[in-house]
């Protein structure tokens, strides 16, 4: 019995260490590790970097750290790690081919909040559709459109597409089209379309508005009449002018003409 306790108190002093020292490696690393990442997250935070963007540098690190925590612990134990490395390596290369999408629109995600071509709010074209951006993720984009559907767009959409930013400046013109007749007097018209803006307190008045004639076109004149208002009250001055534009144009003697066809019939000998 004494002499396998002789035998065996090399092996298990030996291993003993080596446990030891593994336990402590990956104590002492899960520790500095989440004492990094957080160091990491509140530097980012005081650097203003967006939020979402900082709690996933700061995920990523704290798992990047473990990992390399973990296999310095098997190391110590005396295992082969780099037979562990390179599986590790190929595993990432596969799930990196398989999720290529996703890291496209995690790439994309980045580019955004960190150059922010539009914020939480803002009233946006992107892609054919318009809305207002809710959210702005790692992977997608949220807009609620103006007839409140919700609509999900990858990240790596929005920024292949051109990005229209309705907010960013504080006013938009509104421009319409009020065909008249020809045999109409041109200055009535435009007056009573003047009256119609200068009624409404919703458009500003520099810029002023341009009422003019932008096209002879084959059955009608047609009056351009474009107010600048704020972004907010661009749909409201939209309708309402189409409506009492009309009207006004009405109440003035203005013939509104609509495409027609005269048919001549000739009768032969």
């Amino acid at each position: 019995m004494d002499a396998l306790k002789e035998r065996l108190l090399p092996y298990i002093t030996l291993y003993g260490m080596r446990i030891l020292f593994a336990i402590l490696i990956f104590v002492i690393g899960r520790y500095l590790s989440g004492a990094i990442s957080q160091f990491l997250g509140k530097a980012l935070e005081r650097a203003k970097v967006d939020a979402i963007l900082a709690k996933f540098l700061e995920n990523l690190t704290h798992a990047g750290l473990l990992v390399l925590v973990v296999i310095a612990a098997i190391n110590k134990l005396g295992v082969n790690t780099n037979s562990l490395v390179a599986i590790l390596g190929a595993a990432g290369l596969a799930i990196g081919l398989a999720l290529q999408g996703s890291l496209a629109n995690f790439a994309a995600g980045v580019v955004l909040i960190i150059f922010k071509p539009f914020n939480i709010g803002d009233t946006v074209h992107i892609a054919g559709i318009t809305g207002v951006v809710k959210n702005v993720d790692i992977f997608n984009t949220t807009l609620y459109t103006l007839d409140n559907r919700k609509v999900i767009l990858p990240n790596s959409k929005i920024t292949a597409e051109n990005i229209e930013n309705l907010s960013a400046v504080n006013r938009r013109r509104v421009d319409l089209v009020f065909g008249i007749s020809y045999s109409d007097n041109i200055k009535t018209a435009k007056e009573a379309l003047k009256r119609v803006l200068d009624k409404d307190p919703r458009v500003l008045k520099d810029p002023e508005p341009t009422i003019a004639v932008g096209e002879l076109a084959d059955s009608s004149v047609n009056l351009v009449c474009r107010p600048w208002v704020k972004p907010e009250d661009y749909w409201g001055v939209y309708f309402d002018t189409l409506e009492k534009g009309k009207i006004a144009l009405e109440e003035a003697g203005i013939t509104i003409p609509f495409p027609q066809t005269d048919v001549h019939l000739y009768k032969g000998n």
